[in-house]
C-alpha cells in the first residue's frame, strides 16, 4: 500500500463535499482504498474526486438513474430506441435497461434480465457483467460479486470500484499529466460533462494542496 503524498484528511474531504452528510464513512473508504491503488498525490486524489463526484453527484447517486421519457430515450440511445418502441419502455427503468444493455458488455438477452442486474453503480457506474466478473475475480479471486452486485452501491464497494476501474484504465498517468480531457474519456467514452469536471478539478485541487 502505498502512503499519501500529501495530508489527506477527512476536514478537506468535506469542503470537496460540503453538502454530503456521510463524510466520515466515505473518507474511511477514500483513505483506504485510493492509497492501496496508488490514487496518492494530490493531481491523482483530485483528479479521481473531481470525476467521481461528477459521475455521482457529489456521492448521492450510487446506482444509474435511468428512468427516460420516451423522448430521451430516442435521443440518448438512438440504437437501441425509436418512435416505433420508446413509448413501451418510458419512465420504467428495469426494461430500459434489460432492452439497452442486453447482448452485450457480457450480459445475456432482454429476458434474461442482466442488464438491469448489472446497470451502472458506484460512484464511477461499472456497468455490465464483463466488468462486474472482471472486478470480482482481481478484487476477490471469484465471481461473488456477479451474485451480490448491489455490493457497489455500498461505500466499500462503490469506492472499491472505481479504484479498481481508474487502475484498469491506467488513469494515474493521465491525471499525472494533468489530462482531464483524456480521463473524461476513458470513463465514459466521449466529453460528456467536460466543462463541470474540469470546473470541480480547477476547485479541488487547491482544497487539497491547502
Amino acid at each position: 500500500m502505498a502512503e499519501f503524498t500529501f495530508d489527506f484528511s477527512a476536514e478537506k474531504l468535506a469542503k470537496v463535499l460540503p453538502n454530503n452528510d456521510y463524510i466520515a464513512d466515505w473518507y474511511a473508504n477514500l483513505a483506504t482504498f485510493l492509497s492501496e491503488y496508488f490514487v496518492n498525490s494530490e493531481i491523482r486524489v483530485a483528479m479521481f474526486l473531481a470525476q467521481t463526484t461528477h459521475e455521482s453527484l457529489d456521492y448521492t447517486r450510487l446506482y444509474e438513474n435511468l428512468n427516460y421519457r420516451a423522448t430521451s430515450l430516442i435521443t440518448t440511445w438512438p440504437k437501441y430506441f425509436n418512435y416505433d418502441n420508446a413509448n413501451k419502455y418510458e419512465h420504467n427503468p428495469e426494461k430500459i435497461a434489460n432492452h439497452a444493455y442486453a447482448d452485450r458488455m457480457g450480459n445475456g438477452d432482454e429476458a434474461s434480465g442482466e442488464g438491469w442486474k448489472y446497470r451502472g453503480r458506484g460512484i464511477i457506474q461499472i456497468t455490465g457483467k464483463s466488468n462486474y466478473a472482471a472486478f470480482s475475480q482481481e478484487t476477490f479471486g471469484d465471481n461473488t460479486i456477479l451474485d451480490t452486485p448491489d455490493y457497489l452501491e455500498t461505500f466499500e464497494g462503490a469506492v472499491r470500484s472505481a479504484c479498481w476501474f481508474w487502475k484498469r484504465n491506467h488513469l494515474n498517468d493521465l491525471s499525472d499529466k494533468n489530462d482531464v480531457k483524456g480521463v473524461t474519456k476513458r470513463i465514459n467514452g466521449g466529453l460528456i460533462g467536460l466543462d463541470d469536471r474540469i470546473a470541480r478539478f480547477n476547485r479541488i485541487l487547491p482544497i487539497l494542496q491547502g
